[in-house]
């Protein structure tokens, strides 16, 4: 469990990683040494597991998302798993229940290039696409 001041830090810092650990102790009202014993601690307990940045696909010229949910074919699914690994378009993908045994999101310049990167996994799964016309909850921290 986090307590209120560990439950704020986190929040900062997900809203914006680069912060000082002087604006952060400012912002918490405790000293630079408490708030830097307290991230050293997050870090171990693993609440903490890095730093990162933000990028914004679209600015990068990937102007569309996919969702592609996709159900190797018997036999197939280690081998549709390395191959989902190695696609770069894939940016992130689950193991789920149900029908289908993956759901990953795929970042996309055109739709032309979503054939050719199915066309990599057609020999493995069949799979069924969805484009993503808006992101109206976007990737936020779970209730603290």
């Amino acid at each position: 469990m986090l307590d209120d001041v560990d439950r704020r830090i986190v929040e900062l810092l997900a809203g914006n990683a680069r912060l000082s650990l002087k604006e952060l102790a400012q912002r918490v009202e405790l000293s630079s040494p408490s708030v830097s014993d307290r991230l050293h601690r997050l870090e171990d307990r693993g609440v903490i597991r890095a730093y990162t940045v933000d990028i914004d696909p679209y600015a990068l010229g990937y102007t569309l998302q996919a969702i592609v949910r996709i159900k190797p074919f018997p036999g197939k699914l280690p081998a549709t798993q390395r191959m989902i690994e190695k696609i770069p378009e894939f940016t992130e993908c689950y193991k789920v229940t149900g029908d289908d045994c993956y759901i990953a999101h795929v970042y996309l310049q055109s739709i032309g290039q979503l054939d050719t990167v199915l066309d990599r996994i057609v020999d493995f799964a069949q799979t069924s696409t969805s484009i993503v016309k808006a992101t109206p909850v976007k990737r936020r921290l779970p209730p603290l």
